[in-house]
């Protein structure tokens, strides 16, 4: 007797191009992300503060410390996209290292303002169309700090923390909807910020990562693409390193 043919699944919404708003996506990691998109053929838009966008990519003036400044981006975001933002990156961040004692309230709440409650900004505006649509991907761009902690950054790495408890509080109050939230946490990139740092600096830096060389942008930026494509839709509320090691049982 012949076994009855299994129903097929119905197609997958995120097979078809995404609208993609990528947070600081004009240079460095945020940069990668955004290209990465775009060249898997996604509809991509990306903030910047000031200047330009980078080549080949459309972009929006945003302050992410300002919630007029992010609905406005969010909204000219989506006329430029055609529709509203189906995958969110927030990617903006900031730091203002400084030992403990010595930080400053100003230093320390610039930090948590734009790398956190940015983030939470965005969101909020987010999941206004992604609620509508039943269907959403929320990727918060953390670090290996925010899990391992960092002497002379105290306020950059509660801000990365953070962003775990607001990516796991979001998908409890919303995985219900189709909306998944998650965290990356990358380890050291190569950037133009790393490839200032001295040979000895460096040196000191690649002897505690088991992989013994720094990540690359484009590394970072194909796991984020991955957590917003289909094989990725019942995951949320994770933490994935990219961080060579590095940050191992945290």
């Amino acid at each position: 007797m012949t076994a009855p043919a299994p129903t097929p699944e119905p197609a997958d919404s995120s097979a078809q191009p995404q609208a993609v708003l990528v947070t600081g996506g004009n240079r460095g990691i945020g940069l990668a992300i955004a290209r990465a998109f775009a060249e898997d053929g996604h509809d991509v838009v990306v903030t910047h503060r000031s200047g330009e966008p980078p080549e080949g990519l459309r972009g929006v003036r945003c302050e992410v410390t300002d919630s007029e400044s992010v609905d406005a981006a969010f909204t000219e975001a989506e006329q430029l996209l055609g529709r509203p933002v189906q995958v969110l990156v927030a990617n903006a961040g900031i730091t203002r290292d400084g030992l403990l004692m010595r930080m400053s309230d100003e230093d320390f709440e610039a930090v948590v303002d734009t790398n956190l409650a940015g983030a939470f900004r965005c969101a909020r505006r987010a999941v206004k169309g992604m609620i509508r649509a039943r269907a959403g991907r929320i990727i918060l761009v953390s670090s290996v700090v925010g899990l391992l902690g960092s002497a002379g950054q105290t306020n950059y790495a509660a801000s990365k923390a953070g962003l775990v408890g607001l990516a796991r509080s979001i998908t409890r109050e919303l995985g219900g909807r189709g909306i998944t939230a998650n965290v990356v946490a990358p380890g050291f990139v190569r950037t133009e910020m790393t490839d200032e740092l001295s040979e000895d600096l460096q040196k000191t830096y690649l002897s505690q990562i088991p992989a013994g060389r720094f990540a690359t942008p484009e590394e970072v930026a194909r796991v984020v693409r991955f957590l917003a494509g289909p094989e990725a839709a019942y995951i949320s509320g994770a933490v994935i390193p990219v961080d060579g090691g590095l940050g191992m049982g945290h």
